[in-house]
């Protein structure tokens, strides 16, 4: 369930990219990848927005992240761990239950998304009250695993993080303080989240953006219109999920990049957009950011 939390905070934008010949000759895209370079010219490191869950057969991983794979030093991602499923359960419920609501989910919803829930219920088999007794973030991410499309198996951070076996692997957030920034968000954006997911979930099937899709191929214009039409159109929102996370790791990453050992920075993908991304912060510390594919 906490891998949710990864998921509910991913899409990517910028302009096309440039692809690889493939088996036939054709060009093909791939996911977005930036060079970080210093003062000096010097390669620092590299930057790959992820998507956190993906079909099984996706084709994804270009020679040139294969060889910044086999290159870097280090793999930077917001949470590791992501096999411990149990502590990882264990830890969403020590924050989603330790507040009790003091009204049932279906009193925090407006009549519609209150209308919506219980259509997912009744389709999902979820018995009534089944979320009562969550604080209202919980209940959100919860719900969100009933509106997944692809399986976090096979997620690219998921998939970085064991191809880089024994290597160094760095946190920005880990799950305990990924999980708190929702635990901490004002009871009002807690249902604004909660509304958001339901709104999603209710759709059938093939009315959901495919956010795998379009990541793939690199098309991150498309992804930045399915962000802002979605969850971090929020302002609120917004600022919490992402701006004030951007800063955090900007500084961070500042830090990592002034060793000598090279990482690769693999993060969702919505945290490297336009203004206010991860990559713009960078540029004003000084650092020089070019994508590469």
């Amino acid at each position: 369930m906490a891998r949710w939390v990864l998921l509910l905070l991913t899409s990517i934008a910028l302009a096309s990219c440039q692809g690889e010949a493939d088996e036939d000759g054709k060009s093909r895209d791939y996911p977005a990848l930036w060079e970080i370079t210093g003062a000096e010219g010097r390669t620092e490191g590299w930057l790959f927005g992820t998507v956190h869950a993906l079909p099984r057969d996706l084709e994804w991983q270009s020679a040139k992240l294969e060889e910044i794979v086999e290159t870097a030093d280090m793999l930077v991602v917001e949470v590791s761990g992501l096999d411990d499923r149990l502590g990882l359960e264990e830890l969403f419920r020590s924050l989603a239950y330790d507040a009790p609501p003091s009204v049932p989910i279906y009193s925090r919803l407006d009549p519609l998304s209150r209308d919506q829930l219980r259509a997912i219920e009744d389709e999902q088999e979820i018995e009534s009250g089944t979320f009562d007794a969550m604080e209202t973030w919980g209940a959100a991410l919860a719900l969100a695993e009933f509106g997944r499309t692809h399986s976090s198996e096979f997620g690219a951070d998921k998939v970085l993080l064991a191809k880089f076996g024994n290597r160094e692997i760095v946190e920005l957030e880990g799950a305990a303080l990924q999980l708190s920034i929702f635990d901490r968000l004002p009871e009002q954006e807690q249902r604004d989240l909660l509304r958001a997911i339901i709104e999603v979930v209710a759709k059938d099937p093939g009315d959901r953006v495919d956010l795998a899709t379009i990541w793939s191929r690199g098309d991150l214009s498309a992804l930045e219109r399915t962000t802002l039409e979605g969850l971090l159109a929020d302002p609120e929102l917004n600022e919490a999920l992402l701006v004030r996370r951007n800063s955090a790791w900007a500084a961070q990453i500042e830090n990592l990049l002034s060793a000598s050992d090279k990482p690769l920075i693999a993060v969702g993908a919505g945290h490297l957009l336009g203004e206010g991304s991860v990559q713009s912060l960078l540029e004003e510390r000084g650092f020089a950011i070019r994508r590469i594919q």
